[in-house]
C-alpha cells in the first residue's frame, strides 16, 4: 500500500480497548525511530537547526492513522 503520509513509526501493538464507537490502540514503537519533520525554511533559521543538534520532536496532529 502507498500512502503519501511522510511521518510513520513501525511498531507492535500492546493493547487494544474497544469502545462503542472509539478504539484505543497501544503502539509500541521500536527502537531507534526515525522521523522526518516538515517546517518552514523561516522556522528553521529561527531556530538555527543543525545536522547533530539535540531536540524534541513534538507531533501535533488531529489523527494518527494505523496501518497493517
Amino acid at each position: 500500500m502507498a500512502i503519501s503520509a511522510r511521518n510513520g513509526l513501525k511498531g507492535k501493538i500492546e493493547d487494544v480497548k474497544l469502545g462503542a464507537v472509539m478504539a484505543s490502540i497501544k503502539i509500541a514503537v521500536d527502537e531507534p525511530a526515525v522521523i522526518t519533520a516538515v517546517i518552514t525554511r523561516e522556522s528553521a533559521e529561527e531556530l538555527a537547526l543543525a545536522e547533530g543538534d539535540e531536540v524534541s520532536a513534538v507531533i501535533k496532529s488531529t489523527e494518527i492513522m494505523v496501518e497493517k
